[in-house]
């Protein structure tokens, strides 16, 4: 499994020629946790890391351990990168590899009962499209409420904010397509 590593944020963010505080106005992330995640000190969640990402002009990848992307349409059973947030309550398997040209994000998205995730709009046009393999899963756009069981699907765009939302006794389990790259 890939290793999240504080100080590839510490070099990018340099890179970028951008204190601290300029990564924080431009993100929306606090000083304190950008300086906590360069150090090391915590794993930041799967948005917070989005923000970052956005701000630097990259993706989520580059603030991962440097293991050079096979060229290969292949992930195999246990190898996926796992993002959690929320305690582990929220949990993103990338079920796509992180191959140079991708334009697309695959991930397998569980929430624990109860929990909810919520998206930032994508500053590019582009899709989302979501299907539940298990539980109940209630998606938010613009204050409409989509109730999704087994089996049902739905399609956003993708410059609109979002919420999951688990309304089921087990956990939900649900896979999205995302363009452009989320994660």
């Amino acid at each position: 499994m890939t290793q999240f590593n504080g100080s590839k944020l510490r070099e990018l963010r340099n890179e970028k020629q951008l204190s601290i505080a300029k990564l924080s106005t431009i993100s929306d992330v606090s000083t304190g946790l950008i300086s906590q995640i360069e150090r090391d000190l915590v794993v930041p969640s799967a948005l917070i890391l989005f923000r970052l990402a956005q701000a630097l002009e990259t993706d989520m990848y580059a603030f991962f351990e440097d293991t050079p992307p096979e060229d290969t349409p292949i992930i195999r059973k246990g190898s996926h990168s796992l993002l959690t947030a929320q305690e582990n309550n929220c949990i993103h398997k990338i079920l796509c590899p992180d191959n140079p040209g991708r334009m697309l994000d695959f991930v397998e998205l569980t929430l624990k009962k109860g929990c909810s995730y919520d998206y930032r709009p994508s500053f590019a046009q582009g899709e989302t499209c979501g299907y539940v393999i298990q539980g109940t899963l209630q998606v938010i756009v613009e204050g409409r409420i989509y109730v999704l069981q087994e089996g049902d699907s739905i399609t956003l765009d993708s410059t609109l904010p979002h919420q999951c939302k688990n309304t089921s006794d087990t956990d939900s389990v649900s896979v999205w397509v995302m363009t452009p790259k989320y994660f």
